[in-house]
């Protein structure tokens, strides 16, 4: 997974954002068959959510340690967060990259993401064949159904 997240914003909005995501968390939500999700770099707000991950049930969930898993990018955060104390700074583009630095080390990083339950492992690229591999073993038991009536209501 590499995904910045929805992009906000009335067009995108009138361009139909809610109704694709709502689609993509409805198969996520009804699929029963194996779920294991690799986050690479970025994996940014609703969409992380949306795409398998343990909130959705996903099983195995690995990021690399690359990927930057938050609420939201860094720089959106800082700009958040410190917009006026940046705004009044002496120089605005370095007190920028070291909130980002701040950022980066105290939220986005796969580690902290592992600390609280949100991965299961981070692994490094050359293993991730194999441990998508061995998920896949450790799943082949995995028994899932869906209620006998049950009668969804697909997002259209």
């Amino acid at each position: 997974m590499d995904v910045p997240g929805f992009l906000p914003g009335t067009q995108q909005e009138y361009g139909g954002i809610i109704l694709h995501g709502a689609k993509l968390l409805y198969a996520y939500g009804e699929a029963t068959v194996p779920k294991i999700t690799v986050t690479l770099r970025k994996s940014y707000g609703g969409a992380y959510c949306v795409m398998s991950s343990k909130h959705l049930r996903g099983d195995i969930n690995y990021a690399w340690p690359t990927a930057e898993i938050a609420v939201m990018g860094p720089s959106g955060a800082i700009e958040v967060l410190y917009g006026k104390e940046m705004a009044s700074a002496e120089n605005p583009a370095e007190f920028a990259t070291q909130k980002e630095k701040e950022y980066r080390d105290a939220f986005a990083n796969p580690y902290n993401a592992a600390r609280y339950g949100y991965i299961d492992d981070v692994i490094e690229p050359r293993n991730t064949r194999f441990r998508i591999i061995r998920s896949l073993q450790q799943l082949t038991t995995k028994k899932l159904t869906n209620p006998a009536k049950k009668h969804d209501n697909l997002p259209l």
